[in-house]
């Protein structure tokens, strides 16, 4: 390939794709990749779905823009209307954005105008959580806490109005001899001594990934937790804002992940992208509860924020597309059948005491095809000399034709310990799909252990 002049996020220009069909990938030195993690859990019923080509091109035909303060359009309110309906009576509205990191910058920015309607204009404070991600604008990086993301830009983010509380991450955070209850009822502690600390009537919201994602890898909070957090929230008459962008939209076997790890709450603000558009166009939406819409509207009535390509018609229309498909071909149940058989295969095969990699697994965990292997690279430290072995074992199977995630840092507040790999699969994947991903996987996670042994 000759010298890319675009600006990667990686060290070296990526291999080029020239074509993309289901769950595999096809590159220009004619290998076929299979991709078991949906580019970053986006490509939920995989690539080149006829459908959703038909359904953008079919809009492109006849709006293919416009501005959102000028005109409305067909697939935006339809869309709207399909996840309303479908959400249990969590949200009242819904605006469309461009992507994830734009629907959690939408999201924090909502949480402040409630406030300032409805004449609370004294709360001006975040409470996020320690071993975050939000996404990667200033305001999404104040409201997280990913020591390596934040790092470059640290002089510059805002230590004044977003503050952060202990994770839900049993493994690694969880006392010894401490039941679930305990666990859940100290962080609960930590979050009300937080808003004591700030000023009880200052704290505009607590914002949370309902499932972690890429930070620390399918990290699901224990029973009762967000029970417990909401309870002070409204205890304070705060918001509960909940990040889905990588969760939500069915990866969880549910629509929602709150619907599977809530616990019988529901937020007050949402935030969903990657599943919502599949990846067929760039799309991301904020969700808002009544009681949030009814304050919203009692004084200025309108949105106070905006982009250029809030509620695009080609990517409201591809979306539409998506969600129907989703429901009509009966997908999120697909998700949980074959989400079941992926990780009771990772288990079988990566903590079986045969397996060279058994001693290295320290805990495999997800729901639905959302799922994570974390690994304890240490007793291979002298070998690895400084290398992450989440990033080697993503090389290595790349190298064996499957994508998949790996990632570095997610046992401390500074990033600099543990690691990872991360599946999401499309909700379209069979079982032989599966069962060849896992095989791939376990074969080039062993290969790579006994060479690092």
């Amino acid at each position: 390939m000759a010298t890319s002049c675009v600006f990667h996020k990686t060290p070296v220009t990526p291999p080029l794709a020239v074509n993309a069909e289901g769950i595999y990938f096809d590159l220009e030195d004619g290998r076929r990749i299979m991709d078991g993690v949906g580019g970053a859990a986006v490509a939920c019923i995989g690539s080149g779905n006829p459908r959703v080509i038909a359904a953008i091109h079919e809009q492109s035909k006849k709006v293919n823009f416009t501005f959102h303060t000028q005109f409305t359009t067909e697939p935006a309110e339809q869309l709207a209307k399909n996840i309303i309906d479908r959400s249990k009576g969590a949200f009242a509205l819904c605006g469309f954005v461009a992507g994830g990191s734009e629907a959690m910058e939408a999201a924090i920015k909502t949480g402040r105008q409630y406030y300032w309607e409805t004449g609370q204009t004294q709360r001006v404070n975040y409470i996020g959580r320690m071993i975050s991600y939000h996404g990667a604008s200033l305001g999404t990086l104040n409201v997280a806490y990913n020591g390596p993301r934040r790092a470059p830009y640290h002089p510059i983010l805002d230590q004044t109005h977003f503050h952060h509380v202990s994770p839900p991450y049993p493994r690694r955070f969880q006392r010894e001899g401490e039941s679930d209850a305990d666990f859940v009822e100290r962080l609960r502690a930590e979050l009300e001594a937080k808003f004591i600390e700030l000023g009880p009537d200052s704290v505009i919201a607590f914002v949370a990934e309902t499932v972690t994602g890429a930070s620390s890898g399918v990290v699901i909070p224990p029973k009762g937790y967000y029970k417990a957090m909401k309870s002070v929230c409204e205890k304070y008459g705060a918001l509960l804002i909940l990040d889905e962008v990588m969760c939500g939209m069915g990866r969880m076997g549910t629509l929602h992940a709150w619907e599977s790890f809530g616990d019988g709450i529901t937020p007050d603000i949402q935030a969903v992208a990657k599943g919502l558009g599949a990846g067929y166009t760039p799309i991301g939406a904020v969700l808002i509860s009544q009681e949030v819409a009814n304050g919203l509207r009692s004084k200025a009535g309108v949105w106070q924020h905006g982009y250029t390509y809030q509620a695009h018609p080609l990517s409201c229309a591809a979306s539409l597309e998506v969600q129907k498909i989703i429901v009509e071909e009966d997908l999120l149940a697909n998700c949980r059948t074959q989400g079941e058989l992926l990780g009771r295969l990772l288990r079988t095969r990566l903590e079986d005491p045969a397996s060279p990699a058994a001693p290295y697994v320290a805990e495999i965990r997800g729901q639905g095809l959302f799922w994570a292997i974390e690994f304890d690279a240490r007793p291979l430290a002298l070998k690895l000399a400084g290398k992450k072995l989440g990033f080697l074992i993503e090389a290595h199977c790349f190298a064996n034709n499957l994508v998949v995630m790996g990632m570095a840092g997610g046992w401390n507040y500074e990033g600099t310990e543990g690691d990872h790999v991360m599946f999401a699969p499309a909700y379209t994947v069979t079982e032989e799909e599966v069962e060849k991903m896992v095989d791939i996987f376990v074969k080039s996670v062993e290969a790579l252990v006994v060479e690092y042994a």
